[in-house]
């Protein structure tokens, strides 16, 4: 019998691992119709340089049958963080109908879609937009073009969200809810901000039905969050006392060059902190500091790689998808240590604000939200500091913690990190649901109280 050559043997492994990689992204690209979006493709934010917004849309799965009930049904939008990644994200991994993962077959991995139970998109309509131009998808004709602060951020999300609606003349009267996460936590609050400043010079025709607000784990006011790391770490036994005060000292220089107004070094400041605090905590992410490997989001970067799924969506087969742009984040490098607070005390007076996190965020979570939320300049704080933090049960069982006064709602979520919808998708579902509904622990209890005394 001949005996096999070098190269031989290096040919058989090359043809072996060539139709292993054509049997998995033949798996990946089993995209089913049921799993298309209802509609996607490019909202234009710039029609001059072909500029434009990425988008999947997925209409309620239980939707109205007739046109007047389906033309109230909330529209709710989903901005990724970062800055600069993709909320194909969101979609494939959190709060979309259809979940990205991996499975076994004649012992290959394979990627597969499997149905969400906790998919935002029950009984709402779900939009998923890759901002700022340059994200995900979304198409930058320059690098000069991406925004570089927030007034351009919400700039280019206005257009896009203006020319979402015109697809469907039902769109007009449906409320809109603008939600997201991370990064998010700039992006929502300055979307909603430009859409109610925008919204009375506009005739009726343009204007945006926008409803509310809501941030999981958001970063808005970077100055006050850059401070919660090394009480929060230190209480939960990640770091001892030294290690708290050599935090402290990093995160006061942060602040300090924040508040001179030194932008670019700030944001490096504040990346010396994560980093330190990654280093001596010898944490896996501090997106979940319960996790002994970070999230797998990296499944959704090899599914979007596939020709198919990208025909599917209405992308160019040619464009590479990377799950969070190197080139936006250096655009708004100078934007990250800006704080959006004040757009969010405006929100809170004219619309109704939701604020989530995750219990096991160590980067964006409880403590961070809660130290910035009491510097509020709002006239219903006190209030909302004095309100009942009620126990929240979801199919009975203990899910978080709700408070809720005026326009202003916080929720706690159990078990659940960074990515919130990820690790507890039926109970982020729950919660969505009921504020957007008003229902639950989200009832109007001035209103309820009025009643009760007729």
């Amino acid at each position: 019998m001949e005996s096999t050559t070098p190269l031989k043997k290096l040919i058989i492994v090359f043809f072996t691992l060539l139709i292993q990689l054509q049997t998995y992204y033949s798996s990946a690209s089993a995209l089913p119709k049921e799993a298309h979006p209802t509609k996607s493709g490019y909202l234009p934010v710039n029609t001059t340089t072909g500029s434009a917004i990425f988008y999947a849309f997925y209409e309620s799965q239980q939707h109205p049958t007739n046109n007047t009930s389906l033309s109230q049904t909330p529209i709710v939008i989903w901005l990724q963080g970062g800055p600069g990644c993709s909320s194909m994200t969101g979609n494939l991994y959190e709060i979309g109908p259809w979940l990205v993962a991996p499975s076994l077959r004649h012992n290959v991995e394979h990627l597969e879609l499997n149905p969400n139970p906790g998919s935002w998109n029950r009984i709402f309509g779900l939009l998923f937009l890759d901002n700022p131009i340059g994200t995900g998808f979304s198409i930058a004709s320059t690098p000069e073009e991406i925004p570089t602060d927030q007034e351009g951020v919400a700039r280019h999300l206005f257009i896009a969200i203006r020319r979402f609606i015109d697809l469907d003349p039902l769109f007009k009267s449906r409320p809109i809810y603008i939600t997201g996460e991370s990064y998010g936590g700039k992006y929502v609050p300055s979307i909603g901000y430009y859409i109610l400043k925008r919204n009375p010079v506009l005739p009726v025709s343009e204007r945006v039905n926008l409803h509310g607000v809501a941030i999981s784990n958001g970063l808005t006011d970077p100055e006050t969050q850059v401070g919660t790391y090394a009480l929060h770490s230190y209480y939960l036994g990640l770091i001892n006392e030294k290690q708290k005060t050599q935090l402290e000292k990093l995160q006061s220089e942060a602040i300090r060059l924040t508040k001179a107004g030194n932008w670019n070094d700030a944001t490096d400041a504040r990346l010396d902190v994560l980093g330190f605090l990654e280093n001596v905590t010898g944490l896996a992410t501090l997106f979940d500091f319960r996790r002994y490997r970070p999230y797998d989001t990296n499944w959704v970067v090899d599914f979007l790689k596939n020709p198919e799924v990208k025909k599917a969506l209405g992308v160019d087969e040619s464009m590479v998808f990377e799950e969070c742009s190197d080139v936006v984040s250096a655009a708004l490098h100078s934007d990250v240590m800006k704080s959006v607070r004040f757009k969010v005390e405006y929100l809170v007076k004219n619309t109704k604000v939701l604020l989530f996190q995750g219990q096991c965020d160590l980067r964006d979570g409880v403590f961070s939200a809660e130290s910035w939320m009491k510097k509020m300049n709002w006239e219903g704080l006190q209030r909302f500091l004095d309100a009942e933090r009620d126990v929240w049960y979801v199919n009975g069982v203990l899910a978080g913690y709700v408070q809720k006064s005026d326009n202003l709602s916080h929720a706690v979520v159990l078990a659940a990190g960074h990515f919130l919808a990820t690790d507890q998708g039926v109970n982020s579902q729950a919660l969505i649901e009921d504020w957007i509904l008003d229902r639950g622990l989200f009832v109007n209890k001035h209103i309820q109280t009025l009643f009760r005394d007729l």
